[in-house]
């Protein structure tokens, strides 16, 4: 536990520098310089100097471990480091406060500690295997503030099929449930486990999106389910509690089958 505790405060004050980088650029997000990657996807040179960044910071914290990042790749062995930059470009662009910093440890495809900075918020939330959640560096517990209140979110993607997104989405909402989407899934799993949504779903995802949030959702006491569609092999994550995956999971069979990822 000591060891898992080491790295992960090693990994939370590698973030810290991240936002606080990543803040300068948002400042003027305006003017940063900016290009697409394909249809409302899009790279900013604050993705590409904040990810420089962290992989600098690790490489010298962690000498000879693997790392992988969105924007300038690297290879997924047995265990590695990876990195979503600005999770959130499209709202970091217009000028929303709902953009993350994500940093994940993987081990055999199973995320085992990791970092979501909110840099706007000034909050970091971290998290390894047995640790529980920590903001900033202090324990917090899961809450929810009116048990009544049925709050989840649904990831999206541009590779979506979008009538099958919106079955699930229409099944949710008739099931009872509040629908957000953010455009960030490790804001969405921040939310997540901290309480104020019941769980976050995404049908196709990636690992640099879930491996930070994933992690803080598991040791914040959500039941985290993560897998990969078998014809694309494209990830997806299903966090949440227990009542709302009893309802998903009638609407989305395939997160029935424990894949032993989680």
């Amino acid at each position: 536990m000591a060891v898992a505790h080491e790295r992960l405060s090693q990994a939370s004050a590698i973030i810290e520098e991240a936002a606080d980088k990543a803040l300068h650029f948002f400042a003027a997000h305006q003017t940063v310089a900016t290009r697409a990657k394909g249809v409302q996807d899009f790279v900013s040179e604050a993705d590409t100097t904040v990810e420089n960044l962290i992989r600098d910071r690790l490489a010298a914290a962690f000498p000879g471990e693997s790392i992988i990042g969105e924007e300038f790749g690297g290879q997924s062995e047995g265990a590695y480091w990876i990195i979503d930059p600005i999770d959130g470009t499209s709202n970091f662009l217009r000028g929303s406060p709902l953009w993350g910093i994500s940093l994940g440890f993987v081990r055999d495809d199973r995320p085992e500690l990791g970092v979501v900075a909110m840099p706007v918020m000034g909050e970091i939330y971290a998290a390894a295997d047995g640790t529980g959640l920590l903001m900033n560096g202090r324990p917090l517990a899961r809450t929810i503030p009116s048990q009544d209140v049925r709050i989840m979110s649904l990831g999206d993607s541009l590779a979506d099929d979008l009538d099958d997104a919106a079955k699930l989405q229409i099944g949710l909402r008739r099931a009872g449930w509040v629908v957000e989407a953010f455009h960030s899934t490790s804001v969405s799993l921040v939310f997540a486990a901290r309480g104020i949504f019941d769980g976050h779903l995404q049908k196709v995802t990636t690992m640099w999106d879930i491996a930070g949030g994933a992690v803080l959702a598991r040791e914040a006491g959500l039941e985290v389910r993560i897998g990969e569609d078998l014809a694309s092999r494209v990830p997806w994550i299903a966090a949440g509690t227990p009542a709302l995956l009893a309802a998903t999971e009638p609407l989305w069979p395939e997160i029935r089958t424990d894949t032993g990822l989680s």
